[in-house]
Formats: C-alpha cells, sequence, structure tokens
C-alpha cells in the first residue's frame, strides 16, 4: 500500500472506463489512495487472490473505510454520501434524477455492451470485423442519446450539469476516451464536444487520465 493513502486501495485496469469513473471521482474529492492493477487481458480478474476482493471477478473495487465496495456507480454514491465536498450531484429532486439517469444512460446501456466479453463473443460469432462494427454503432447511438439528454435546462455549457463536474461528466469521459479508441467521432455533438473539452482543462480528468496508469507509464515512471 502506497504511503500515505489512509488505507484508500484502488483495484482498477488501466483502461476500464468503470475504474476510470471511480478516478475520476477519487480525484475530485481529493482522496488520495494506492493501486492494485488488475490486468483484464491476461485475466487477473479470475485469480483467486481477486476473487477474493471482488466474487464477481470484475474492476473497480475500492478499499476504503474497513470496507470494500465494488460497482463503480455504487462506489461514487458511497464517495459522495460520505464525503460530501465537492458535491457530485445537483441540489433538488428534479435535477438529481435527471444527472443519475445520464450517467446511467451510459453505464447500463451504452457500456455493457461494449465491454471485453461481450466483444470477444462477437468476435467469435462473426469476426473481428463484426466486433469493430457492433462497438462503433454501439457507442455512436448511445452518444447521440446523450446528447439529446444533454438539452435540458440544467446544461449551463459547460458540464453534464452546471458549471461544476459531477457523476455525469465521470461516467461520459471514460466513454468518450472509448469512443476515440475506436474511432467514433463526437464532433458534431456540441454539447458533448463542449463538456469534453472542459474536463479535458480539468485537474481531476487529467489526474485520472488511462495513459497516467498505463504499465509503460508505470514501467517509465519507477525507472
Amino acid at each position: 500500500m502506497a504511503e500515505g493513502t489512509g488505507g484508500v486501495v484502488l483495484h482498477d485496469y488501466w483502461r476500464s472506463s468503470a475504474s476510470y469513473r471511480v478516478r475520476i471521482a477519487l480525484a475530485l474529492k481529493g482522496i488520495v489512495y494506492g493501486r492494485v492493477p488488475v490486468d483484464l487481458v491476461a485475466g487477473q480478474q479470475r485469480a483467486a487472490a481477486h476473487l477474493d476482493v471482488n466474487p464477481q471477478g470484475l474492476v473497480p473495487a475500492l478499499q476504503i473505510d474497513g470496507l470494500v465496495l465494488t460497482q463503480s456507480l455504487a462506489i461514487i454514491d458511497y464517495l459522495d454520501e460520505t464525503r460530501p465536498a465537492p458535491p457530485l450531484l445537483p441540489q433538488g429532486a428534479p435535477a438529481r434524477a435527471h444527472v443519475r439517469a445520464l450517467a446511467l444512460a451510459i453505464a447500463c446501456e451504452v457500456h455493457p455492451l461494449s465491454n471485453l466479453a461481450v466483444l470477444a463473443r462477437v468476435e467469435a460469432l462473426a469476426g473481428a470485423d463484426a466486433r469493430a462494427e457492433w462497438n462503433r454503432d454501439n457507442i455512436g447511438r448511445g452518444l447521440s442519446a446523450f446528447e439529446r439528454m444533454l438539452d435540458h435546462p440544467g446544461f449551463a455549457g459547460r458540464f453534464c450539469h452546471g458549471d461544476a463536474p459531477g457523476l455525469a461528466d465521470c461516467v461520459l469521459i471514460p466513454q468518450l476516451y472509448n469512443a476515440d479508441r475506436w474511432g467514433v467521432s463526437f464532433d458534431h455533438l456540441p454539447r458533448i464536444s463542449i463538456v469534453a473539452r472542459s474536463c479535458a482543462a480539468h485537474p481531476a480528468f487529467l489526474a485520472a487520465h488511462p495513459d497516467n496508469f498505463a504499465p509503460l507509464a508505470q514501467a517509465a515512471a519507477a525507472g
């Protein structure tokens, strides 16, 4: 465990969207943490040591306050309840419901159809070209719907709701990272593009970016 983390440890994979969400939330809350990298490509999520942490064999898992928390949105919700400043949800039930809907639109609709197991199954059934087409279509449709959902009174032209980043931004930005990886453009989506530029300049999002946690980056830093 890294010194000065106060017992907070994140089990994650550097490119995992769900892990990326939690890293953003931790950075926004100013929570220092240690990491246990879990290589999904190598199958480390299925090892007994990781299954003891997360019986689902998924990432992320967060050790904090003597607990082991799983599922990214549940983890972020816990962080917001126990460390309320800065808040990741707006004031008022209607606004909070809409922000949660934005987050769930990606976390529950787009992301599950693009995860590693699903893509591997599509490729096994129909080949590598079908895998790429499936993923690009899924991401493109999801982002187009999200763009329309950003047409709401709380969209102030900087972040998904208001003038500060919150839960929806924590979920959107990792999906945009995946869009870039798969060659899915979102330049034609003006609201999403504004949010992307705002988050790209925010220190918490910079700190949480996957490039900072790639195995080669870690090796270079250690060297």
